[in-house]
């Protein structure tokens, strides 16, 4: 192997230097920057630090910046949005510095399961230079090579992480095999099968599905495909130690978990969270859910993750809130590489309250993947009446595996239901339902049955 494969981070100049006072004082020049570019080419943004006495010649530190500044949420989205009739390059023409008719070189978008798609309006620079050299830093980290095949399994239809990522791919030169989650799990299968790919980029679900269906479709394991490295992301699951177990046990490989705020895991043993790998590009804040009130950066701290982004190019976000709360990681990682370390708790938009406690979905996931395989880890929440208060018992369906005695699943539901009041504090009404019963996606698995 050539020895500069060996080397620990795609960039050398860059990340060895993350949480060290050089890369703040690099953040606060870059903020500096991004303010004078929208406060010139922005019209909102013009207004927006016209009216709070933003101006990159007096601004004094980050703090006085986000004291001032009010955080971008999905609400102010939507009214500009129905501002503008639904014109999104609008949208981006009020809000970041490039002419969003002329100057955009590729647009990516959320996956919009919560409402109407975000866009990420990418100019050339965002492409290779930002979101690209973010990807090929991910996939460093996870140990893929130049000699690597990868089989590219996101969707491939504008969200974030399907054609914006091959482009870090295609820096580190790794060979792409972009077959997309919206072929089905008959056309991946087979596709993997003719062209031998040694990792695979796709969400959690559709990882699990595969381990299902590769035994029908190509009536062998999956292990039998040769993939040793899986990249993970878009929904939660690498994170969870039992997914993490039937993923790479199934496989015979390593899984990483990546994405939400320009993370991605590392190769330790135990999972410690995800390496933030992008402090030259974006500033991370946490905030109190409720009260939007800055919050210590510090170990443990859990809180509504608030991105600034420091890009040249289109992607302009400031104080931006995707709605994921996150609890960050500070001191050194065992692995030995370098970046802060956040956790995806889980998002505002999901979370319940059941008797006056905060439950996130990925809360109960975690307690009914180790009852597998008892049951299959297919669950659905069914929410009667919009959250997040929750009156109780809160409804679960669960498939209980075919192996599974059916005289048994009372003794099992409350085995169940007794793990989460422990752990969660919570007691649910569990459905259940036959193996196989509950949709399986290649995309996103569906959280909610939503009958209001």
């Amino acid at each position: 192997m050539d020895a500069s494969n060996k080397r620990p981070y795609w960039n050398m100049d860059i990340e060895p230097q993350f949480n060290t006072p050089a890369i703040t004082v690099m953040q606060f020049e870059k903020l500096k920057q991004q303010i004078k570019r929208l406060r010139l080419h922005a019209p909102f943004y013009t207004r927006l630090f016209e009216q709070h006495a933003i101006h990159e010649d007096t601004i004094d530190s980050f703090e006085q910046f986000r004291e001032r500044v009010p955080i971008f949420t999905k609400q102010h989205y939507r009214e500009l949005y129905d501002k503008y009739d639904g014109n999104i390059l609008e949208i981006i023409n009020q809000t970041s510095p490039v002419n969003a008719y002329e100057d955009l070189y590729l647009m990516a978008t959320t996956s919009g399961t919560s409402g109407e798609p975000s866009p990420y309006p990418m100019s050339e620079y965002d492409a290779w230079e930002f979101y690209g050299e973010i990807i090929a830093r991910y996939c460093w980290r996870a140990g893929i090579r130049k000699q690597d095949r990868i089989l590219m399994c996101y969707g491939l239809s504008m969200v974030i992480a399907g054609i914006p990522s091959i482009i870090g791919n295609f820096k580190i030169g790794s060979m792409v095999i972009p077959v997309g989650a919206q072929a089905g799990s008959e056309r991946i299968l087979k596709m993997a099968k003719h062209f031998k790919p040694t990792a695979m980029m796709g969400t959690p679900s559709l990882a699990l599905y595969l381990i299902e269906q590769c035994p029908k479709i190509l009536g062998m394991p999956v292990s039998e495909l040769g993939i040793k490295t899986i990249i993970c992301g878009g929904e939660p699951g690498a994170g969870l130690p039992e997914v993490r177990q039937r993923i790479e046990s199934a496989y015979g490989c390593k899984l990483y978990d990546m994405g939400a705020a320009l993370g991605i895991s590392c190769d330790y043993s135990e999972y410690q969270g995800m390496h933030s790998v992008g402090d030259d590009f974006m500033i991370f804040e946490l905030v109190d859910p409720d009260t939007k009130a800055p919050l210590p950066f510090e170990h443990g701290q859990r809180g509504e993750a608030v991105y600034t982004t420091l890009s040249e190019g289109a992607w302009t976000w400031v104080r931006n809130s995707p709605g994921d709360i996150m609890e960050i990681t500070t001191d050194d990682c065992p692995c030995g590489r370098s970046g802060f370390r956040y956790r995806v708790v889980g998002r505002v938009d999901d979370m319940l309250k059941v008797k006056g406690v905060m439950i996130y979905p990925n809360m109960i996931r975690q307690v009914v993947e180790t009852f597998v395989p008892k049951v299959t880890g297919q669950m659905l929440i069914v929410l009667n009446e919009p959250p997040p208060r929750v009156v109780p018992p809160l409804i679960i369906k669960l498939e209980y595996s075919d192996d599974f005695p059916v005289d048994q699943l009372e003794y099992l539901a409350n085995e169940i239901s007794e793990t989460m009041s422990q752990k969660i504090k919570l007691r649910p009404k569990i459905i259940w339902l036959k193996e196989g019963d509950l949709e399986r996606s290649t995309y996103k698995s569906k959280t909610f049955e939503r009958n209001y």
